[in-house]
């Protein structure tokens, strides 16, 4: 396997920072070869608040995936998240020339979709086509060329970002000696590991939960028609059990994973007493109740399902939500999809990298490596017109965007 032959997704999370190296397979899928993992101590609800612990643990994360693939690592395709992220739908319309639609007109109409740009500070991150309408035909998902008609228009989706944060990250790599392929929504790229093509038309959300962020992404009819990021996560959850029980938040971390449940109607244990080390060690051990520990955590949980559940009512793609897929670390705290069912009021499942991921699938066959998995998927769509089409990548990113739109501009009014 050469250099050429493979993609690389890199995912700098609150957490841990992970380099999942891949080759395409035949099947349109991907075959992992190797992935490195290093805790991450630079980054505060996904952005970047410690350059040099940041662009250490991705050194790390990077040497251990070439170890293990046998190959050096020169670019990547690299996870962008945080509370800094939105997003907004648009609406382009042109008139048709000769009455037959042809890309010249495509063009056209998605240059006046984009003319309102976004502030100077924010950098638009994808473009998403969502539909085209010719004349009083709707629905149309793929670019109607040929077709005959005197009115053109389309839905676009467009995620920005903060451009200062998103440069940021992009800095990180490059320190690293990683060049940036391409800069992707985190649940974006969560999508393409775990949703199925039919998942996505019947109308489906994913909420992509770590250790600072709840990333959202909501399809239906086949493409994008949200996406949301709550600056809420697992962090949050250390941190009320930490500050509730008087413990420290690494303490707090192993009662969440060794006796967390958050659905306290379902939680399947009698009242245990569990011991507790003072926190300073000036006091004497202490026995709670597991109950308490769940109790913390359904409190939390709770309150960010119903965010979530908010924010879908809020956009108005609410009823066109029949799924829940969760993924993430934090989506494998137990009773997480049960207090999702109830709450949301939506049939739930957790979510992993699916079938068309071979190699060493035994490890990244996990909700937390769902992004790395969907970053590598991302760059194998990128000639499907439903793929989000980013201004990340090394030639976008050499663009303000000023010069962006002043680009499209002048191709419309030349156009």
């Amino acid at each position: 396997m050469s250099n050429n032959d493979i993609v690389v997704g890199l995912d700098i999370g609150t957490t841990k920072v992970c380099v999942l190296v891949a080759e395409p397979n035949e099947d349109g899928g991907i075959d992992i070869r190797g992935m490195g993992t290093a805790p991450s101590t630079g980054m505060h609800k996904g952005m970047v608040t410690n350059v040099d612990r940041t662009v250490a643990a991705i050194r790390q994360a990077k040497e251990e995936a070439q170890r293990i693939a046998g190959v050096r690592i020169n670019s990547a395709y690299v996870g962008v998240a945080g509370g800094h992220v939105n997003s907004f739908n648009t609406i382009g319309m042109v008139g048709v020339e000769n009455r037959t639609i042809t890309a010249r007109d495509i063009e056209r109409v998605k240059a006046t979709a984009l003319v309102m740009s976004p502030p100077v500070d924010r950098e638009i991150l994808h473009t998403i086509t969502q539909e085209y309408t010719v004349d009083d035909m709707s629905g149309i998902l793929d670019p109607p060329i040929g077709l005959s008609g005197s009115r053109l228009e389309v839905q676009v989706h467009v995620i920005t970002g903060a451009v200062n944060a998103v440069h940021n990250v992009i800095n990180c790599a490059l320190k690293a000696d990683i060049e940036v392929d391409d800069i992707i929504l985190e649940s974006v790229a969560s999508a393409e590991s775990v949703l199925t093509p039919e998942e996505r038309q019947m109308g489906v959300a994913i909420l992509d939960s770590g250790g600072g962020t709840t990333d959202i992404a909501v399809y239906a009819g086949g493409r994008i028609r949200h996406t949301a990021v709550l600056a809420m996560g697992g962090n949050h959850l250390n941190s009320d059990l930490a500050q509730g029980l008087h413990v420290s938040m690494d303490f707090a971390e192993k009662l969440k994973i060794d006796y967390g449940f958050c659905d306290p109607i379902l939680a399947p244990y009698d009242d245990d007493i569990i011991i507790v080390p003072s926190f300073n060690g000036s006091a004497a051990e202490q026995g709670l109740r597991r109950s308490l520990i769940c109790n913390f955590l359904s409190a939390r949980v709770e309150e960010i399902l119903e965010f979530i559940n908010s924010e879908f009512i809020r956009s108005g793609c609410d009823e066109q939500i029949n799924e829940i897929v969760l993924t993430g670390g934090s989506s494998l705290l137990p009773g997480f999809a049960d207090l999702s069912r109830r709450i949301i009021a939506r049939p739930t499942r957790l979510g992993r990298p699916g079938s068309n991921v071979s190699g060493l699938t035994e490890i990244v066959r996990d909700p937390r490596y769902a992004t790395a998995v969907g970053l590598c998927l991302f760059s194998l769509r990128q000639d499907d017109p439903g793929t989000p089409k980013s201004m990340g990548s090394k030639k976008g990113r050499d663009k303000s965007i000023f010069t962006w739109i002043r680009d499209r501009l002048s191709s419309f009014f030349k156009n």
